[in-house]
């Protein structure tokens, strides 16, 4: 197992004025009216496609707290297969595997499927997610920062 080449904490110490600012990106979506529940999803599915483990750890953890279907934390990765998800949720993570690997760009059938699903300002802001939690990831990723651990009452709820 891989061992933290630095963790979270630092990067607020070491960065602060760049931890503020991914941190403001990452917060206008639900600022500007997306549903955090939504917005845990996609920023759930990037982080694993990333291989982000802090990142996927605290997208777990915030959508358990605000009340993110455990079956759809479960599906997520393999969401094209599970019919829990929205027309909503599925448009909105096409978009999201979309802007996280990029070899092709966003595809025609893509981005039809979310202009059906989201406002021009809704996908703008659903776009600011999405680069925000790439933009986290990397740091992530890079340093290999270790995953919060889960709260002791949620371990005996989880049991």
């Amino acid at each position: 197992m891989s061992h933290a080449r630095s963790e979270y904490e630092d990067f607020k110490k070491i960065a602060p004025d760049v931890y503020d600012l991914v941190l403001a990106l990452g917060q206008l979506a639900t600022k500007a009216g997306l549903d955090k529940q939504l917005i845990e999803l996609v920023k759930l599915r990037a982080s694993q496609i990333n291989g982000c483990a802090f990142c996927v750890q605290h997208h777990v953890l915030l959508s358990e707290r605000i009340g993110v279907p455990v079956d759809k934390l479960h599906l997520v990765a393999v969401w094209r297969e599970a019919p829990i998800f929205s027309p909503r949720e599925r448009a909105a993570l096409a978009w999201a595997e979309s802007l996280t690997v990029l070899p092709d760009g966003v595809s025609e059938d893509v981005y039809a499927e979310a202009a059906r699903e989201f406002s021009e300002t809704e996908l703008m802001y659903l776009t600011s997610a999405v680069a925000s939690i790439n933009v986290w990831n990397r740091f992530g990723a890079a340093f290999r920062w270790t995953p919060a651990p889960r709260p002791a009452a949620a371990n005996a709820a989880a049991s």
